[in-house]
């Protein structure tokens, strides 16, 4: 469905709550849609794999092309429920960004539930009531503060109510509670300092040693130098802590299963490739109790482990108290430091195996020794770089403190609206985040939150969102002077701000398309690109002077030059997503397509091959279960 016609259905609706840029309903309401347009919806919602269970709310765009839905679980049975979880769904593209809210000690909150449902419906009479007794105190009289949890729970002080354990209002019966001590605050107002506390009384703090991580720890950065990390080994994180890098490896794909003794001891520690024990064994205290954590994250591991540890010298060692074989913090964690022979020499004893040395405080010791032999061997090739996709908090000296507390006091809102951020490649417009309206109460403008947030995250990771969108922007642009597709009247206002943003005006826009359009016509531009990306990836077959091939995956990161000269040749074709390789005929202006029977076996064979000739506009089909031989892919490695 084009998005005017799109736009067209949504403005003719005339149930739900409406506001100027948006209308919500509640999914019982769905069959009262315009067919066409439901139909629309649930055919992309299904293919999405959103299942109805998962959200309860639909929020329509009225200005862009895209659609939310929002799951707030007590929606029936409490007064204001909470947001758990949003999908903002991009219509046009049929992609979808899930946010998480549940996590979260200030979610946003939903009021007026009575328009978001039918009039017959059975709760309209309680909603209603609802709605009427927080008009009666002056609860809606300024609605630009009462988006949120805590500032909406505040103003119901403020007017002497409280709410009860269904969300309704009661009179408060007696004063707010004074705020109290945190609770590490409290013990260290109670107990005596350190140095006045003998040994045995100190109670060693274990669960205060896991941090926050803001990209791969050191060692699973060895991991990934080392190409362990590239999909192919199944990964056990013992002693996970937080678990920054098991979300960093589930981004890229990656099969992985994690424990914890105190955040996350409803993990499963099963047999894996490889078992990563990291920075585990310098904070136990009981030699005993270290040997035997060794010996068991050990049992795990099929290949390989990896153990690292804190290194230190004695003039870092001195500035602590002492506490049995380490040091005692003044947060009552411990931490036993080691010299870097002799952590190797402590694993080498408890696991009666060789130590190798992948960086500093960071041991492999090989289970599997033909993998020990291609370890060695491939160690002397260059190293692979890791490429970040989860953010984690940073401090930055750059943001004002004021700032910072906002983010933090409401993470998961400001996380929501920078991966929207990263997804735009530019500041969203207040039609174009669901929490719009929030976001500006809380710092004041769009503009305001995205420099808090360059501050806060860093700058790296949206440069890089922003030269690929504009890549894409290209890409879309020149493939639709190629099918002479026509925008004006039909855009979207989302993609007329792309536009603004980063061409300027649309007759900048299209002499970019054109000149890359035109471009793709030269045959030396092409193998240059190629030799380009080749260089860059070193995935494929490469056929100095006369091709290369590249597997489907790899077309997304391809160069704009080459994405638009595949482009032309597969909207001759058609969809391509059932074929496995594509060949970059570099002077003959082909493309060629390749299907295997059964892609997942060790020799695939070659059952169809598409040739087409983007100079002659022509296609070539060759059949190889019929008329063809089929050909075996013996080189499927390079893919």
């Amino acid at each position: 469905m084009e998005f005017i016609d799109y736009k067209k259905l949504v403005q003719s609706i005339q149930l739900g709550k409406k506001l100027p840029d948006a209308i919500y309903l509640h999914q019982s309401l769905m069959k009262e849609l315009p067919f066409s347009l439901s139909e629309y919806l649930n055919n992309i919602i299904n293919k999405l794999e959103i299942t109805k269970k998962q959200w309860n709310i639909l929020k329509l765009s009225k200005t862009n092309h895209q659609c939310s839905l929002l799951y707030y679980p007590d929606f029936f049975t409490y007064a204001y429920p909470a947001l758990h979880t949003s999908y903002t769904i991009n219509l046009e593209k049929k992609t979808v960004r899930k946010s998480n809210y549940s996590e979260s000690t200030n979610p946003p909150i939903l009021h007026r539930k009575e328009t978001l449902i039918s009039f017959d419906h059975k709760d309209i009479t309680n909603f209603l009531a609802i709605t009427r007794e927080g008009e009666a105190i002056g609860l809606y009289e300024n609605t630009n503060k009462i988006g949120f949890k805590k500032n909406w729970e505040k103003l119901i002080q403020s007017k002497g109510y409280q709410l009860d354990k269904k969300g309704r209002l009661k009179p408060l019966t007696e004063p707010p509670n004074e705020p109290h001590l945190d609770k590490k605050e409290s013990i260290d107002k109670q107990l005596p300092p350190l140095r006045e506390r003998e040994h045995n009384e100190i109670k060693v703090e274990r669960h205060l040693t896991a941090i926050d991580r803001n990209k791969l720890s050191s060692p699973m950065q060895a991991l990934a130098r080392h190409g362990y990390l590239d999909g192919d080994y199944k990964l056990l994180d013992y002693g996970c802590g937080k678990g920054d890098d098991i979300h960093e490896l589930e981004a890229h794909g990656l099969d992985v299963a994690s424990w914890d003794p105190v955040h996350h001891p409803d993990g499963k520690r099963i047999k894996s490739d490889i078992v990563n024990l990291g920075f585990v064994i310098n904070v136990i205290e009981d030699r005993n109790e270290r040997n035997e954590t060794i010996k068991s994250a050990y049992s795990y591991a099929e290949k390989m482990i990896i153990i690292s540890a804190m290194v230190a010298g004695e003039s870092i060692i001195r500035q602590f108290t002492p506490y049995k074989d380490g040091i005692i913090t003044s947060r009552n964690t411990f931490q036993k430091y080691f010299t870097q022979a002799e952590l190797k020499g402590y694993i080498e004893s408890v696991l009666k195996e060789s130590a190798i040395a992948v960086g500093q405080g960071i041991f492999i010791v090989f289970k599997d020794k033909l993998e020990e032999q291609l370890f060695l061997i491939d160690r002397q090739n260059t190293r692979k770089q890791w490429r970040q996709r989860t953010f984690k908090v940073r401090e930055s000296i750059d943001s004002t403190e004021k700032a910072k507390r906002i983010i933090d006091r409401n993470l998961p809102l400001f996380t929501d609206f920078w991966h929207q951020c990263l997804e735009l490649g530019r500041i969203p417009a207040n039609s174009e985040f669901d929490f719009s309206e929030d976001i500006r109460r809380l710092i004041g403008s769009h503009n305001k939150a995205h420099q808090a947030l360059v501050n806060y995250f860093g700058e790296e990771a949206f440069i890089e969102a922003e030269s690929r969108k504009k890549e894409d922007l290209i890409v879309y642009f020149a493939l639709g002077l190629f099918d002479k597709r026509k925008y004006q009247s039909r855009m979207p206002e989302s993609l007329k701000r792309d536009i603004k943003y980063f061409f300027g005006n649309k007759k900048s826009t299209d002499e970019t398309a054109i000149n890359y359009l035109y471009s793709v016509g030269n045959p030396a531009l092409i193998e240059e690109k190629s030799i380009e990306a080749y260089q860059q990836h070193q995935i494929g077959e490469w056929n100095e002077h006369h091709s290369w091939v590249i597997p489907r995956e790899l077309l997304e990161n391809l160069p704009p030059e080459l994405r638009i000269y595949i482009g032309c040749a597969t909207q001759l074709y058609g969809d391509v997503d059932e074929f496995h390789l594509i060949k970059i005929h570099f002077t003959s202006g082909k493309v060629s397509l390749l299907r295997y029977e059964d892609w997942n076996i060790e020799i695939p064979m070659l059952i169809e091959r598409v040739k087409i000739k983007l100079r002659e506009q022509d296609i070539d089909f060759f059949d190889y279960v019929g008329e063809f031989e089929p050909k075996p892919l013996l080189n499927k490695n390079i893919y």
